[in-house]
């Protein structure tokens, strides 16, 4: 029997019933913002396929950041492609122009349970092999800050550069530098997202940094105390 499947969006719950199929867009079954047209009419389905229940991304310029619970898991779901919903909760976030939004979905009986181990890092600024100096943490906590401020799923706004270097009191030439400096880091490990193809950044790599480095505990919640706080660090 397939296990059912329940979708918390803003402190909202949603149930999808064996059988049944959900749409998630700007005019969806569950519609996340209808003013944001930079959104797909419908973006992603909940879609039963015999016993498995699927992800699946059928927009066509829109990708989707997926994470199991503990954040040990992320998958990069393009359009066109789909994912298998195994564990007890998933979360997904994506961006749509300046919006960034994030839900969670929940299974009744899911397919693989996860064991923690002693060494799992949460929250801690190693995670696996990626090693952050002091200020890169810095500049992914101000353009984190938004998602990590709020209770719950819902929506945010990443900061812009400007922004986000004032918040930290540097300058501009700095933050771009270090966000250069951060966004190859992650490329190089193998993060997809933060280019746009070969030297060529992407445009909306501080948001697919928001999401990579949010879901997967590179910063969290309890790191916000260290952005006020007068640091004016130089190392890269």
């Amino acid at each position: 029997m397939a296990s059912t499947i329940s979708v918390e969006f803003c402190g909202e719950w949603f149930r999808v019933a064996e059988g049944e199929e959900m749409t998630i867009g700007r005019e969806a079954d569950l519609t996340v913002d209808e003013d944001n047209h930079f959104l797909h009419r419908r973006f992603l389905t909940i879609v039963q396929v015999e016993s498995m229940w699927w992800l699946v991304n059928i927009g066509s310029r829109l990708s989707a950041t997926i994470t199991d619970g503990s954040g040990s898991m992320q998958a990069w779901l393009a359009p066109g492609a789909r994912l298998p919903l195994v564990f007890d909760e998933t979360k997904v976030v994506f961006t749509a122009g300046p919006t960034t939004y994030d839900f969670s979905v929940h299974a009744d009986s899911p397919e693989f349970a996860r064991v923690a181990g002693p060494d799992d890092p949460v929250g801690e600024t190693t995670v696996g092999s990626v090693q952050l100096t002091p200020s890169q943490k810095l500049l992914i906590l101000a353009l984190s800050e938004p998602m990590l401020s709020r209770e719950g799923s819902g929506m945010s706004s990443v900061p812009t550069s400007a922004q986000a270097s004032k918040r930290l009191g540097w300058q501009m030439t700095k933050f771009n530098r270090k966000l250069d400096n951060v966004c190859d880091k992650l490329d190089r490990l193998g993060v997809r997202g933060l280019r746009g193809g070969p030297g060529k950044l992407a445009s909306n790599r501080r948001a697919r940094l928001v999401e990579h480095a949010v879901f997967s505990r590179l910063v969290s919640r309890d790191d916000l105390p260290l952005l006020d706080q007068s640091q004016d660090l130089d190392e890269d």
